[in-house]
């Protein structure tokens, strides 16, 4: 109720300024567009356009599994209600079949169809806006390769009044300005191209920017992270190193994080391991490398809730038997269920077995002040992705099934405190309230 009177409350008072607004912007529309389609398209023009459409998700969500390529994809689950990725092919009917380079440019830069239907902004054109003319050529010329499909696309379920087209067109008054991203002066060229990676291509926004009250980014580019809505995980800030920041790390690691979806300073799971398997481990590595100088130039904010310096773990006192100032601690449920279920892979100290197991001792997956993440890793389990140097990972069980909600928070509060952590504990409630996200 509170969302739905702060969205009719700022569009009464955007209804007044927003032709002005539009005006001043000169519509969705650029003057400069050309409504042709291009005479040819060289074989590297069409390579081009099939590396940016993988890095850029294009594929990953225009695809459903079993469907061919690019031909609509599964619904995404909004606050709001369900959009459906369209069909992209060159079918005249329910693909692209009938559209100009013109038409799906404006798609691109201003998030308006070609029958001039407003576009949901569950398609990223708030990213797509910032792509130069290159790129958005250089997909239109792979799409143009594809196999035509006649799949149409199921009509969006939004609730009122976001299911509108005038609510929307106040919503883009207000949030989205169209425009390529302008060079910023004293950076290198490697910077600003991992600038057009972060922003337009791979658009690390739409999960790590925080939302308001409309869904629209409180700053856009901020990547100050966000919890994201139907499940329950956290997109965390890249500006905090107790969150997903990596000022400090090494371009390496960030490369390796990128691509294999695992690095010596930690790995990725969750949303974040699909966008590597699905996009991000296409990346050549000069574009990985430019994506790696422009998140470690990010300005670093303090964490959250500062930690103290973790105790440098050493495989020497098991969990059941001590605890940190080496009194005994078989009595502590946490430290017991720790050294059934856990310690045989990430030793008794948390530290791990380099490329095999993770440290546990150090992590902040396991210290980060807002939680989410860890519970669901433990209670649904999961493999590293898999890599030509890996290419069958070792894994870990669903705990899930296997622990109840006291004693998963037991678990994790006590992983919380060990090996010099000084974590929040993790309350029943809030493993309750996480595993009714995971069976919805």
């Amino acid at each position: 109720m509170k969302r739905f009177v702060v969205f009719v409350s700022a569009l009464a008072l955007a209804a007044l300024g927003v032709a002005g607004a539009l005006a001043a912007r000169g519509g969705y529309f650029s003057a400069g567009e050309v409504d042709a389609r291009p005479s040819s398209a060289t074989p590297e023009l069409v390579a081009r356009g099939d590396y940016l459409a993988k890095v850029g998700g294009c594929v990953s969500c225009h695809t459903q599994a079993g469907q061919p390529l690019m031909s609509g994809g599964v619904g995404i689950t909004t606050p709001y209600g369900v959009v459906w990725p369209g069909n992209l092919t060159p079918d005249a009917t329910t693909g692209l079949g009938a559209w100009s380079l013109a038409d799906f440019r404006r798609a691109l830069r201003h998030g308006q169809s070609r029958d001039g239907r407003l576009l949901s902004p569950a398609f990223p054109y708030a990213a797509t806006t910032l792509l130069p003319d290159a790129d958005v050529q250089a997909l239109w010329a792979w799409l143009g390769t594809l196999p035509a499909t006649a799949r149409p696309a199921p009509a969006a379920t939004l609730s009122w009044p976001t299911n509108e087209r005038w609510a929307l067109a106040i919503w883009r008054g207000l949030y989205f300005t169209p425009g390529e991203l302008a060079p910023v002066p004293g950076q290198s060229a490697e910077w600003q191209r991992g600038a057009l990676l972060v922003r337009g291509v791979a658009h690390c926004s739409a999960c790590h920017d925080s939302r308001n009250a409309l869904g629209a980014a409180r700053e856009p580019g901020s990547l100050d992270g966000q919890l994201m809505p139907g499940g329950g995980w956290l997109a965390p800030s890249l500006l905090q190193a107790d969150q997903a920041g990596v000022q400090a790390w090494r371009t390496e690691d960030i490369v390796a994080l990128l691509r294999e979806g695992q690095s010596p300073q930690g790995r990725a799971n969750g949303p974040m391991a699909e966008v590597v398997h699905a996009n991000t481990r296409h990346l050549t590595l000069a574009d990985a490398q430019a994506m790696a100088t422009y998140l470690r130039a990010l300005p670093v904010q303090p964490d959250a809730a500062p930690q103290a310096p973790m105790k440098t773990p050493a495989p020497a006192t098991p969990a059941s038997s001590a605890s940190q100032d080496g009194s005994a601690a078989i009595a502590v449920p946490g430290a017991r269920l720790y050294a059934r279920h856990c310690a045989e892979c990430h030793g008794d100290q948390g530290q791990g077995v380099p490329g095999v197991y993770p440290p546990l001792a150090g992590n902040r997956l396991v210290t980060m002040s807002r939680h989410n993440n860890l519970v669901r890793s433990v209670m649904e389990g999961g493999f590293a992705l898999p890599t030509a140097a890996e290419p069958r990972p070792y894994g870990m069980p669903p705990f899930g099934p296997l622990l109840s909600d006291p004693e998963l928070a037991e678990l994790l509060s006590w992983m919380r405190t060990a090996w010099g952590h000084q974590a929040a504990p993790v309350s029943t409630v809030d493993i309750n309230r996480l595993r009714g996200d995971l069976q919805r």
